[in-house]
């Protein structure tokens, strides 16, 4: 992983993905947040005994590809990868993402715009979205461009000030994991502005929206306490990353319930029914990896990031 100096429950529409307990544990960052209806789990004080309901994430099908893969970017400022198993991060000067692609040129840019980033083209990042079904690109952790979420809390301005009290566990459980602290506080804003006594619709608990399953082992029965929840958070990012063989895109792809192959027509399938939630946010891995990845809001930031806005028709409420 490239570093820069100063990251409810899965809606599917039908005939996405059919959940399965593999996947179960987290709630999934959901086709909720969009741009202009950016909602968040409901706080609420700290409970006595907590009785979460569950949730599955879709399971991760098997990597394919008929084509082989071409370098398509210019190569990134020289790098010190981050090792799994060492929780110090390195810290470099810039560059983007440079790896092996069967879908064209990443499109990254060294600066932010509405639909590219260090991390990618929006288009490449969706690739095949609006042909013959999404192929997310081989892209591991250590590949990604993030800004250091401490250096990211430097800044008054920044995103994850809400964060800040939490900085050492991020830092702690991320390292011992090998996922980015800003990708696991990304998760944690997006769905409790972590709020450690946050609680989601379906029962949720905690800064990392733990399902009733991840709950069984909390300590004294509380599954919003904040280590325990950013642990075990932290852990399950890891194991579905690993059985999505590294592949960062797809797993954080899958947290909004993007299904391998999934097309336009089947992401959006429900912009018209009782659940237009239900969609799949088709800009999500750009805000994700483009946005906050780089201590910035895609919901305020100008211009918003994005592309499809598919969400904007659902207003603020179903």
């Amino acid at each position: 992983m490239k570093l820069v100096a100063p990251f409810v429950f899965l809606a599917v529409a039908a005939g996405v993905a059919e959940a399965t307990n593999a996947h179960a544990g987290l709630s999934r960052l959901s086709s909720r947040h969009s741009l202009h209806a950016h909602e968040r789990s409901t706080p609420a004080p700290p409970p006595s005994s907590v009785a979460p309901q569950s949730s599955a994430l879709p399971p991760p099908p098997p990597p394919s590809s008929s084509a082989a893969p071409q370098s398509s970017a210019a190569p990134a400022a020289p790098a010190q990868k981050l090792a799994t198993s060492n929780p110090s991060l390195e810290k470099v000067t810039g560059g983007v993402i440079n790896v092996a692609s069967t879908c064209g040129d990443t499109g990254a840019t060294d600066y932010i715009t509405a639909t590219s980033g260090p991390n990618g083209g929006i288009d490449w990042l969706n690739c095949g979205v609006t042909g013959n079904g999404w192929t997310p690109q081989q892209v591991t952790v250590d590949d990604l461009i993030v800004v250091d979420l401490a250096d990211a809390l430097q800044d008054p301005n920044s995103p994850f000030q809400a964060c800040q009290q939490y900085l050492s566990l991020f830092q702690q459980y991320g390292g011992q994991y090998g996922v980015p602290p800003i990708l696991l506080a990304s998760i944690s804003m997006q769905e409790s502005s972590c709020e450690s006594w946050a609680v989601g619709g379906g029962g949720e608990q905690g800064l990392m929206q733990l399902t009733s399953d991840k709950c069984q082992d909390a300590p004294g029965g509380n599954c919003q306490d904040p280590d325990y929840n950013i642990m075990t958070g932290a852990k399950f990012f890891a194991d579905t990353l690993a059985s999505n063989n590294y592949n960062v895109l797809q797993t954080i792809g899958n947290y909004n319930g993007w299904p391998w192959g999934m097309t336009y027509d089947s992401a959006t399938a429900a912009a018209y029914s009782d659940c237009c939630r239900c969609q799949n946010n088709l800009d999500y891995i750009h805000q994700t990896v483009n946005g906050w990845l780089q201590n910035i809001d895609p919901y305020t930031n100008n211009p918003l990031l994005g592309k499809y806005f598919n969400l904007d028709k659902c207003g603020n409420t179903d």
